[in-house]
């Protein structure tokens, strides 16, 4: 089994309409579609958004009982659906249930003239679910029937975001093997990379599952509770559980994008020039001026197959839970090994303000040794 990337994600919101601006304001994204009870999503608002391949669901749910209102309670506004782009819906789901993952919706067809959308809903992790799309016909449908689709313009320049690069999955001590046999067997993915993360007193263990054809790529983490709590221990506390820590946005051009985006208000981590100082002796020469990289705060890295170019987003939402990556690749088909603990230790300078706020409560140090 393998598929062709993330068709889509669906976040659960406490409001689509807040969230949706400030992905349109500060990213760039556009409003596609709209659908809720008037088109058979009862007892829910939903708003499409979508640049270049990357489509975005946000979902509210309209009364206390539905779903997204659960998961918003439970979360905070978060990643609830990733979405699978496959060739046969019908067999990934077969596959999936086989695998070990558990069955939430069996495949259905969603038609509309010329469009037909086959999609199933099988368990991922936590309260993330997986939703297996198969697509024909027209593009420009979504969901058929339950998603009206809108007369957009088209945009005034070219998109800065191309798809949906990977996604990366905080899970709780112990569960990191776990995780990683049930997207092995259930989805067929392949364990790509993986690494031991230390920033600071701080220590994480990753593993990276990728899809046969390198379609959709996962990085799970789980923190080291030998050592001192941190960043990954924060998102399991605040978040209430695993969960999607971020969302890597694939971009045509990374430095014309961090700066279109600074210019609407979107914040991201900063670098020590320290680290700028001593790329060319750790890297040898890269594609991009480093004058560039450094006055940005992108990062950059390389694999066998080429170099990277990366940054977080600092969070917007309110337990800083979430956040958006943006990511260049210039050959490169994993990750690098520097790229990540400098990552997560710019992350980490932007919590630690955050931590010393009366906006989130502490770190529960309970479970570290």
């Amino acid at each position: 089994m393998d598929f062709l990337g993330v068709d889509h994600v669906e976040f659960y919101v406490g409001d689509a309409r807040q969230a949706a601006f400030v992905l349109s304001s500060g990213f760039g994204f556009r409003l596609l579609g709209q659908g809720g009870p008037e088109t058979g999503l009862a007892g829910q608002r939903s708003l499409l958004l979508g640049q270049g391949d990357c489509r975005v669901l946000l979902t509210s749910g309209l009364a206390a009982d539905h779903p997204a209102s659960q998961y918003v309670a439970r979360h905070g506004d978060g990643v609830a659906v990733l979405a699978f782009a496959s060739r046969d819906a019908a067999a990934a789901y077969s596959t999936a249930v086989a695998g070990g993952a558990s069955t939430l919706e069996a495949p259905r067809t969603h038609t509309r003239e010329d469009s037909s959308v086959v999609t199933a809903t099988v368990s991922g992790f936590g309260d993330v679910v997986h939703r297996l799309v198969e697509r024909h016909g027209p593009e420009r449908e979504f969901l058929p029937g339950l998603i009206e689709m809108l007369d957009a313009a088209p945009p005034a320049s070219p998109d800065l975001l191309r798809s949906i690069d990977h996604a990366a999955v905080c899970v709780p001590d112990g569960q990191l093997t776990g995780t990683t046999d049930f997207y092995r067997k259930a989805f067929g993915f392949d364990v790509i990379f993986e690494e031991y993360i230390e920033v600071g007193e701080q220590g994480m263990f990753s593993q990276v599952v990728q899809s046969p054809g390198g379609g959709v790529t996962l990085t799970l983490i789980q923190p080291d509770l030998s050592r001192a709590p941190g960043q990954i221990d924060n998102f399991l506390a605040w978040h209430g559980g695993p969960g999607v820590q971020h969302l890597a946005l694939s971009s045509r051009d990374i430095v014309a994008t961090v700066d279109t985006m600074a210019e609407h208000g979107v914040g991201f981590a900063s670098t020590p020039d320290s680290y700028y100082d001593s790329l060319s002796g750790r890297l040898g020469p890269v594609d991009l001026p480093v004058d560039r990289l450094r006055g940005r705060g992108i990062l950059v890295d390389r694999d066998h197959w080429g170099q990277m170019y990366q940054i977080f987003a600092t969070s917007t939402h309110v337990r800083r839970t979430f956040f958006w990556e943006l990511i260049e690749r210039h050959g490169a088909r994993t990750f690098g090994t520097s790229n990540i603990p400098a990552l997560y230790e710019a992350k980490e300078r932007e919590l630690a303000t955050v931590r010393q706020s009366d906006q989130i409560p502490p770190t529960t140090e309970a479970g570290h040794r």
